[in-house]
């Protein structure tokens, strides 16, 4: 049977040690780091909100507090923007602030995987279909990915993943969809493999951390086995759930930044600052100078 049961909550798993990005992250979460102006985090939240979620909620760990502390008022800062009449800048903070209530926190004790973080938010979910996105990717497109992921969940119900295309010898990289029958903006997924061996990937189109799952995963995660890096794993649970359940997938046609990683964090700061009117004309020759001193 198509579930259809409106799409209000949305889960961040930001727990992760950022290892890949010491020693900044020894003292400030990979999620805090920024692209441009505004934390990384900051923009996976515009997206869901874009989208219309209405309550967020934040796996932590240990070390995360400040995450907690940046979705709240900050008294003394707002105190002195008030009496130095900085009142753009009041603004911009009031605006990125969630509304009273809308955002939950909880703790991921151990590192025991993405299947287990998602677990953990079980409670705050309850019987309800979530959104859950990975804080290091940021989706740039005419449309939030997450925003275009409801209205294909709204057609089509049951569990959606977003899905881009790779390069048919990059497949091995990645978890991998079958393609089967077309929907409006996607299509049925029939199988899904992670990380498969050259030659015998099923499409090209990969997971690229944005899902829309039902509430029946977590008792499947509940009492799922670790697997790949000893740890639960998201992949797993959902291909026990696609048993039961149909899953599709959204074709997101933007531009996808891995800021969990150097290059994607560099390239994401890079676009997203020319494509800002304010900062463009102070770096774009700066920025030609010095690829053209690499020729």
């Amino acid at each position: 049977m198509v579930q259809r049961n409106r799409l209000r909550k949305a889960v961040f798993p930001v727990a992760g040690l950022g290892t890949r990005f010491l020693p900044a992250t020894k003292a400030v979460p990979k999620e805090m780091l920024t692209v441009v102006d505004k934390p990384v985090i900051q923009y996976v939240v515009d997206e869901a909100a874009e989208a219309g979620i209405e309550h967020f909620v934040f796996v932590t760990g240990r070390g995360k507090g400040v995450i907690e502390d940046y979705f709240d008022i900050q008294y003394e800062l707002e105190q002195t923007l008030k009496a130095r009449n900085k009142n753009a800048e009041l603004t911009l903070l009031s605006g990125l602030l969630p509304k009273a209530g809308s955002a939950s926190f909880t703790r991921q004790q151990e590192p025991l995987g993405l299947g287990h973080a998602v677990w953990c938010a079980r409670d705050i979910v309850g019987r309800e279909p979530f959104a859950l996105l990975l804080p290091d990717m940021i989706m740039r497109g005419d449309k939030g990915c997450l925003k275009g992921m409801v209205e294909l969940y709204d057609k089509a119900g049951g569990n959606i993943v977003a899905v881009e295309e790779c390069a048919t010898d990059q497949t091995h990289k990645y978890g991998i969809v079958g393609v089967g029958e077309a929907l409006e903006g996607g299509f049925r997924i029939t199988e899904m493999v992670e990380k498969p061996a050259k030659g015998t990937a099923p499409s090209n189109f990969f997971i690229n951390g944005r899902y829309i799952l039902q509430p029946e995963i977590f008792a499947i995660l509940e009492t799922q086995e670790r697997g790949a890096g000893n740890e639960i794993q998201l992949t797993d649970g959902m291909l026990k759930l696609a048993r039961e359940q149909a899953f599709a997938g959204y074709h997101f046609k933007g531009q996808t930044f891995d800021c969990g990683a150097k290059d994607g964090f560099i390239l994401a700061n890079v676009s997203f600052a020319i494509e800002r009117a304010d900062i463009r004309p102070m770096i774009e020759e700066p920025l030609k100078a010095l690829l053209a001193a690499l020729k």
